[in-house]
This record gives C-alpha cells, sequence and structure tokens, in this order.
C-alpha cells in the first residue's frame, strides 16, 4: 500500500510538471522525502513506472511523465483536409491530430488531447495527439445565405457560409426558428454539431434576418456578424450618451491646467472625423525642445461601470472596414464632445516633454487639462508644407509653419534615437478599397506614409513611452503594450530563408537584439526584396498584446511601452486614462494600489481579444473586397512580386496589394520540384524557378468570392529565370513521385479538373 501510495505521489508530481525532468533528488526535494531508506524507495517506484511505461527516461537521465499518460486542455486548429494541429508544449511544438483522432472538433474548439505518439528524437516534428474530448465549442452560431433544394433531408433549407474553416460543411435549417425567404442573410444557432455519423453536416436556427444578399454592403454585415462584433448600440446606452452636455461646462475647467492660449493642433487623414490627438511643439533657451501630446479625456465622460463604459469594454476597439466605421463609442462622443475639434474647448490628458537634441526626455508632466485647437490639419497639408513647400498651403497656414517646421526637426531627432537604439522601422503603406454607392469596389489606392504621418508616430510613441516609464517607476497597478522576443526557432527559419538572397546573418537566435533585424531591413531597403523581407521578418515575431507586466516592446525597442494616445478608438487607452485620473485624485500608496491590483490583468486580456477579434473582421473584409474587386478583371494582365512559395504553387502580389495563387496545376511547361530550403518551384527539365520576391507577369483567371481566393497563371513563362537549386542526384537515381496535371501539353482539350496523376521519373 505504501509503495503504490508513492508512486501515485511521485506520478501526480510529474503530471503537474508535464515538460519539466526530474531526477530522484529532485523528486524527493518536491515530495519532502528524505533519508537513505526514502532515497531507495523512489528508485524502486521510478524503475516500476517505467516497466509501466508510466514515465519515461530523458536523454539526460531525469525522468518525465510519459506524454500518453496526459490528457491537455489546448486549442484545435482545423486543416480543410480533416486534421488539425494544437499548440503541444512551451517550446512551441505542435501535435498533429489525424482525420480520423479529431472527434469532428471544429476550427478553435478547447479540446482536451492525449499524445498517442511522442515526437522523435533529434526530429523537429511534433508529437502526435488524439482528441478524448471537446470541452469547449468556439462556434455557437454561424451567418449566411439561406436557400433551398431538394437535397434538404427534411430540413427548410441550408445555409451558404463564407467561413473557410467551415467550408465542405452544409448547415442544415431546422424548423424550429424563423422561416427566411431564399436570398436572405440570417443569424443561426447551431444545435447540433457534425459527428461521427454526419462528419459534413451541423444543424442549425435560424433566429435573426439581418438583412437580403442583394442588399449594398451585406457583405460586409455578414463578416461582422459572424465574428460577433458588436455593431448595433443598444438604446438605453445611446440615451446615457444623449444625456451628457455637447460642450465643456465651467464646472468641468475646475483642477485642470489651462493651456487654450498654446498653438494646439490636430493631425489626422482627409476623413477622419474623431480626433483624438493635438500637439504642439517649440523650442526652448536651452537647446531642447517642449513636445505637447494634448489626448481627448474621454475617461471624463465615461464612467466606470455606467453604460457607455460597459459596451465600450464589450466592443474593446473601433473597428474600420472599407466604406465604414463600427465605432467603440457612440457618434455623440467620438465625433462630438470628445473629439478635439477645431475651436471648440476640449478636456484631454496631457504629456508634456522636454526632449534633448539626442533625442531622450529629460523632464516630463503628466496632467489633465483643458484645450482649444487653433487648426484642424490633414496629413496632405503638412507634407504640403514641409516637403514640398507649397507656398499657397504656407501662405494659409503661415502662423502655424514655424511650428510646423519645428515639429519636423524633432521628429528627425526622435526618429534617429529609435534607430539608435534598434527600433524596427517597417515599411506599412496601406491599400484604401474605394466603393461606388452600391458598396462595390471599383479601385484600389495605396496610402504611402509622408513626413506627416511619421511626425504624429514619432510624437504619439514618445508619450506612451513616457507614460509607461512613468507608472512603472511608481510601481502602480497599469496596463502595458508589450512585444516579446521572437521565438528562437522562427528566428532561425527566418535567417536560413535570407541565404537565399545572399544574406547571411551572424548573430545568435537565442539572444535576438532589434538591431539585427533593423541591419536586415536597411541591407534590403529599396531592393525588389524589400517587401517580401519585411513579410518574413513579421511572420518571425511575436504578436504584440496587452499586459499587466512591463516586458517591453522589441519591435520598438522601447524598455517601456503603453497605450495612451487613441481613447476614442481602444479601450485600454480609456482604461489607462482612468487609472491616471485615480492616482492624481487619490496619491499613490498601498491603499491605492489594491484598487486596480486585481482588474489590470483581466482588462489586458480581454483587450487584447478584442483587438485581435477587429484584426481578424478587417483582415476578411479587405479580402472579400481584393476578391470582388478582381473579379470584374477577369482575363486582364498585371505585373506583381511572387510574395510566398509553397508545395502547391506560388502567391503573386500586385502593387495594389492584391493577392492570387498561381497553383502548380497552372504550371503547364514543365514539372516543378518544390525545394524547401530556398522556398522555390524549380522546374526539373528547363530549371525554370519561381521564388520570393520575383518579378512575374500574370493573369487573372480565376475568382473565387465566397472564398475570398484570386487565382492567377504566368504569362510568358519562358521568360522565367532559370537556378541550379535542385539537389543533385546520381544516375538512375529515383528521386520520388511528382505531381503532373492531367491538363498538361500532353492532355490537350481536357478541361482543366485541378486533379494529379503520380508519376515516376525514370
Amino acid at each position: 500500500m505504501q509503495e503504490n501510495k508513492l508512486k501515485t505521489e511521485i506520478e501526480t508530481e510529474l503530471k503537474s510538471h508535464p515538460n519539466e525532468g526530474f531526477d530522484v533528488e529532485k523528486i524527493a526535494d518536491a515530495l519532502d522525502y528524505h533519508g537513505s531508506s526514502a532515497f531507495k524507495l523512489i528508485v524502486q517506484a521510478l524503475a516500476e513506472l517505467e516497466r509501466d511505461r508510466t514515465v519515461v527516461v530523458t536523454t539526460d537521465g531525469s525522468f518525465k511523465i510519459n506524454p500518453s499518460e496526459l490528457k491537455i486542455e489546448r486549442i484545435f486548429h482545423s486543416n480543410s483536409k480533416g486534421f488539425g494541429f494544437v499548440a503541444y508544449d512551451d517550446d512551441l511544438q505542435d501535435a498533429f491530430i489525424a482525420p480520423d483522432d479529431t472527434m469532428n472538433a471544429m476550427n478553435l474548439d478547447k479540446v482536451e488531447i492525449q499524445i498517442i505518439k511522442p515526437a522523435g528524437k533529434g526530429s523537429d516534428r511534433g508529437p502526435q495527439a488524439k482528441v478524448v474530448k471537446i470541452i469547449e465549442r468556439h462556434y455557437d452560431h454561424v451567418v449566411g445565405e439561406f436557400f433551398k433544394t431538394r437535397e434538404d433531408n427534411g430540413y427548410i433549407g441550408q445555409l451558404k457560409v463564407k467561413d473557410k474553416k467551415l467550408d465542405g460543411i452544409r448547415c442544415y435549417v431546422a424548423d424550429a426558428g424563423l422561416h427566411p425567404t431564399p436570398g436572405e442573410i440570417v443569424t443561426a444557432d447551431i444545435t447540433e454539431y457534425s459527428n461521427a455519423k454526419t462528419p459534413d453536416a451541423m444543424v442549425v436556427v435560424a433566429k435573426q434576418v439581418i438583412g437580403s444578399v442583394d442588399d449594398p454592403g451585406i457583405n460586409i454585415l455578414q463578416i461582422v456578424y459572424s465574428h460577433d462584433v458588436p455593431s448595433q448600440f443598444p438604446e438605453d446606452v445611446l440615451q446615457e450618451a444623449d444625456a451628457i452636455p455637447d460642450h465643456v461646462l465651467p464646472e468641468e475647467i475646475k483642477g485642470r491646467e489651462d493651456i487654450t492660449d498654446q498653438d494646439l493642433v490636430t493631425i489626422d487623414a482627409e476623413e477622419s472625423k474623431d480626433l483624438d490627438d493635438a500637439v504642439t511643439a517649440w523650442k526652448l533657451p536651452n537647446g531642447n525642445y517642449h513636445l505637447g501630446v494634448h489626448i481627448a479625456d474621454v475617461s471624463h465622460y465615461v464612467k466606470q461601470g455606467s453604460l457607455l463604459d460597459r459596451e465600450a469594454y464589450k466592443r474593446g476597439t473601433s473597428v474600420y472596414l472599407t466604406d465604414r466605421v463600427i465605432p467603440m463609442l457612440p457618434r455623440r462622443l467620438s465625433n462630438g464632445i470628445c473629439s478635439l475639434n477645431e475651436g471648440e474647448l476640449r478636456l484631454c490628458m496631457s504629456c508634456d516633454m522636454e526632449i534633448n537634441p539626442q533625442g531622450k526626455v529629460v523632464k516630463s508632466r503628466i496632467h489633465p487639462s483643458v484645450m482649444r485647437s487653433k487648426a484642424r490639419m490633414t496629413y496632405n497639408a503638412v507634407n504640403a508644407i514641409l516637403e514640398s513647400k507649397d507656398d499657397e498651403t504656407k501662405k494659409k497656414y503661415a502662423d502655424l509653419v514655424p511650428m510646423f517646421e519645428t515639429m519636423g526637426e524633432l521628429h528627425k531627432i526622435l526618429y534617429k534615437a529609435r534607430r539608435r537604439r534598434g527600433a524596427i522601422d517597417f515599411n506599412d503603406d496601406e491599400a484604401k478599397i474605394i466603393v461606388n454607392e452600391k458598396g462595390h469596389p471599383i479601385d484600389i489606392v495605396v496610402r504611402h506614409r509622408g513626413t506627416a504621418e511619421r511626425l504624429i508616430e514619432s510624437f504619439m510613441l514618445a508619450a506612451n513611452e513616457t507614460v509607461a516609464e512613468t507608472y512603472h517607476k511608481a510601481k502602480v497597478p497599469f496596463i502595458y503594450r508589450v512585444h516579446e522576443t521572437p521565438d528562437a526557432t522562427k528566428v532561425k527559419e527566418f535567417f536560413e530563408f535570407l541565404t537565399g538572397f545572399g544574406i547571411n546573418v551572424k548573430a545568435d537566435p537565442d539572444h535576438l537584439e532589434p538591431k539585427t533585424l533593423q541591419n536586415i531591413l536597411t541591407k534590403v531597403e529599396g531592393t525588389p526584396e524589400e517587401g517580401v523581407v519585411s513579410v518574413m521578418m513579421l511572420r518571425s515575431m511575436q504578436q504584440a498584446k496587452y499586459s499587466d507586466k512591463c516586458t517591453g516592446h522589441f519591435g520598438l525597442g522601447a524598455k517601456y511601452y503603453t497605450h495612451f494616445t487613441s481613447p476614442i478608438r481602444r479601450y485600454p487607452d480609456l482604461f489607462i486614462h482612468r487609472l491616471i485620473h485615480y492616482y492624481e485624485d487619490n496619491g499613490i500608496n498601498d491603499k491605492t494600489r489594491e484598487t486596480y491590483a486585481g482588474k489590470v490583468g483581466e482588462v489586458a486580456l480581454h483587450c487584447s481579444e478584442t483587438e485581435r477579434r477587429g484584426v481578424d473582421t478587417e483582415r476578411d473584409v479587405d479580402a472579400m473586397m481584393k476578391a470582388e474587386y478582381m473579379s470584374d478583371r477577369i482575363g486582364q494582365e498585371f505585373d506583381g512580386v511572387v510574395s510566398s512559395v509553397m508545395k502547391f504553387g506560388a502567391f503573386v502580389e500586385l502593387p495594389n496589394t492584391v493577392e492570387g495563387l498561381v497553383h502548380i496545376s497552372r504550371l503547364k511547361d514543365d514539372y516543378y520540384q518544390y525545394v524547401e530550403k530556398f522556398m522555390a518551384l524549380v522546374g526539373r527539365s528547363t530549371k525554370r524557378t519561381f521564388k520570393i520576391g520575383q518579378d512575374v507577369r500574370v493573369k487573372c483567371v480565376g475568382v473565387d468570392t465566397d472564398q475570398n481566393t484570386v487565382d492567377f497563371e504566368i504569362v510568358h513563362p519562358e521568360n522565367t529565370p532559370t537556378s541550379d537549386l535542385l539537389p543533385k542526384k546520381t544516375h538512375n537515381e529515383y528521386t520520388g513521385p511528382v505531381m503532373k496535371s492531367k491538363n498538361s501539353k500532353n492532355n490537350k482539350g481536357k478541361k482543366d479538373s485541378h486533379k494529379f496523376t503520380i508519376q515516376k521519373h525514370k
């Protein structure tokens, strides 16, 4: 009995630390067993547990729980081919789950898995697992177009769902809910999920009609609903917003610093209506610069626990879509009393900084204030002053031109300071999709960031860093924007990728410095490879998030960073203003530190999740609109750049940021082999090569607006560059099967079926 108890205790201890190796002494310490007799009993118990395959011995002689004994909760990531993956351990290994072992789990379901085959020693492949339980479903509803067929299996109809992760699953609509009309877009709750008997079907109940398939903008609304983005404000929230005065009251000014005499301006895009930041700058007698960043004090109007606050928290962020904005706050606030409109008295939270010629903030002060914007400036107008020196624009804003020139000087100083410490400066020009009155895309315009855009970025970064450093050093509960050091494995893969461009990086992936990545971007600046290297670098990096721990921002090379400057559109900024007010009003002591100690972590996690939801929604809408734009251009030719290469083909990006796939079945001039080391497709006979960063001419040959995909084919493949990237083989060596399209030159006249036969090379 005593031996069984000891075995159970050891097993429990090892299971509680599944990724940690234990020697006998460490086990004895953990269980508080001491003495030579206890040591002997532990050795005997471990020997029995090893014979039972409950524990395994690692290469360094320590003991770990056998992975097959573990049942671990993880998030399931599905693949359209039926299999899936889950993140397995802290080393970012993924466990593979075969189609027969998924229990019909759907993408992003929380599942319990059991390892059935450990990772091979020395292999970069993770273990194999099976799903033993579905703990929590990610999808509880779907959005789609209602239609009827003769194959509705006794249900009132089906839904056509655009979500790629549900591709291949039929959604039957039960009689229990609404009875939509064919062509209506509806939301529906899932009542029966796919299972072993019906792996490709589920049952839903229609709950709400959100429009008709022919309604302008319904395609965007469908994506908004599918991502659970709240798009309508409840009536009581709107009423609470309407009760707020549309002007600053005299009593609200008390206790605030009056800065209405300063030359404060807002600088935003032409179409912006929610102006939440104003700036000013001047040269000080000592040679330093004064920079004032003044942010709309949204927290004054959105009180903690109010209906407005709860709704803003639920939304987390404003979502910017092609032809609309889904705001975090009702427009009465976002475009009204909280917007720093020209000439209007407004409440704000100020961050005043004194910055020396080396770009270091030597003195700062954060305080509530009251301001009045002198001018509503646009990026175009400021760029006309600072870049093109436009006389007409300079004359229009003659009183402010000297300040803009000072701002330009200060921006250069701050930018150089960031570069010195290793901040990575990505070229993040963005595409704006232009739509007609029916919401159909008619043009895609790439916006280039000028001096004005970069100037505002420099000033906002300075304020965010200053606020983060101030409250971190005050040792109070706070929210930070963090960006962790990239995973060493991904960095190593990125470095290997760079060798294909002749770039050899001498750096330790386990101890990476931002400066290393900055130097890589400098090397490729202005070359055809610049865009692709930037994308691949981004893929190797971690995702930024909110946290109650100040762990720094790798991409910015910043030790302290937060989001303070956009409280109209981001809840973390609003919450940070609330914290600043609280510490300002109540002081910093043990009691005030306790007030928010248990809340900041929860708020940070929630805001990271709502940010991800917003980004996914914006990305899906962009992909859909770009596919619709290209649907009018089938048959047209374009110049593009190879942006990614896979076994199944090459992705090509056009200058307007539209991306399409040249499927391997459309490369009919040769048998193409994927060379993983160089991420290239190489023709076996012609040696024609497709690599990332390569210029190509393509024709748009197909668009799927349901799945948001664009298909290209290569124009004049004979012009494709050649290479010697194929692995050398000896005489008569069999190199394995390759895919051959049935629509090759030996099958003229047959329809392109995208099916493949296996052919051996002799």
